[in-house]
């Protein structure tokens, strides 16, 4: 896949406009990354199909789930919380424990009108929920056993979990099986035929 074919995926489904805020996005990474090491500098040459379609992938899976918050959990550089709320119209809840990241997921949200967002500067098990999400993410923040441990407090029975797993989803799964039970599938990657993302729904303790 070519990075015009990155973006041609996203702009047929989401339309130019919210296309042309992910290129603005984008470009601020790379200035960033100058400065903190936001992306890998090998992967800047293809950030549209590495980072930007890797997280787009992600809304569609969530096509039927509840109102409510996304909650992004670990949001780093902002995918893909910042991706999901640039192609989404519900509210986008980034939870970052770094000051820095956090500052700049702020700051970026405000420079590209994202009034969907908020930005928590706060590790995931001291955020303090009103309502359970409609959709909780992470990329590359922990194991599935972790992740659900630290985040099942902000989800129900109707949370739709979105967890880009890279090769380990498979073995990651049996191990999470053996504390937490729900309804749990794997779906192939569109950016890379080697990697998976967990969607899981129902998410419970055994």
């Amino acid at each position: 896949m070519t990075e015009q074919d990155a973006r041609d995926w996203i702009a047929t489904r989401y339309g130019d406009a919210r296309t042309a805020t992910l290129a603005r996005f984008a470009d601020r990474i790379v200035i960033e990354t100058a400065h903190q090491n936001l992306i890998a500098a090998s992967t800047i040459d293809s950030i549209w199909q590495r980072h930007l379609l890797d997280s787009a992938q992600l809304v569609p899976l969530a096509a039927d789930a509840g109102d409510g918050d996304w909650i992004d959990i670990g949001s780093g550089a902002g995918f893909p919380g910042i991706v999901a709320a640039i192609l989404v119209d519900r509210p986008v809840i980034l939870v970052e424990p770094r000051a820095r990241r956090a500052m700049l997921l702020s700051d970026m949200a405000r420079d590209l009108g994202l009034t969907n967002v908020v930005v928590h500067q706060a590790r995931i098990e001291r955020l303090v929920g009103d309502r359970p999400a409609a959709i909780i993410s992470a990329r590359a923040v922990a194991r599935l056993s972790a992740l659900f441990a630290i985040g099942h407090r902000h989800g129900d029975g109707d949370t739709i979990w979105l967890l880009p797993k890279g090769r380990s989803a498979t073995e990651e799964l049996a191990d999470a099986g053996t504390e937490w039970c729900g309804t749990f599938h794997v779906e192939h990657s569109i950016t890379d035929p080697t990697s998976s993302i967990v969607v899981a729904r129902g998410v419970r303790r055994a």
